[in-house]
């Protein structure tokens, strides 16, 4: 289950509006070894692109070592969807380098006739895609 702040879920919610009609993405750091997501990080999706997303390597590279120098881990590794529903792609599954971190996606689409945004949780772990629940807090 990914338990995560309202203040952190409306960040990444208003993220992923922002830069509609391009993917968002982003991290979510936390103290390692907790589990908790505290620290929003919203990053460039340096493809600048409706239909997939990739963090600058440069980006990249500065965030693992300020997360190495502040003993913080990506607890979330964020991302949204702008014209299909918030699941994986077969690209997303790829790029899911990260076990231990939970994968939310942001469907900026109303794909489901259940409001104008879906925001999901999910683990990939050696390709395996598996949903979560998500508790807010706060």
């Amino acid at each position: 289950m990914l338990t995560i702040s309202r203040t952190v879920f409306d960040q990444i919610v208003a993220h992923a509006r922002a830069d509609h009609p391009d993917e968002a993405c982003g991290v979510v750091a936390g103290p390692e070894g907790t589990g908790r997501p505290e620290r929003f990080i919203p990053m460039l999706n340096a493809a600048r692109s409706p239909t997939f997303y990739e963090f600058d390597s440069g980006d990249l590279l500065k965030l693992y070592r300020e997360m190495d120098d502040r003993d913080e881990e990506p607890v979330i590794v964020y991302h949204s969807h702008t014209a299909t529903e918030a699941y994986p792609s077969r690209t997303d599954v790829t790029y899911a380098n990260e076990p231990g971190a939970h994968y939310v996606l942001v469907s900026t689409a109303d794909t489901d006739g259940l409001g104008d945004f879906q925001f999901r949780s999910y683990r990939i772990v050696d390709g395996v895609i598996t949903e979560e629940e998500i508790e807010l807090v706060g």
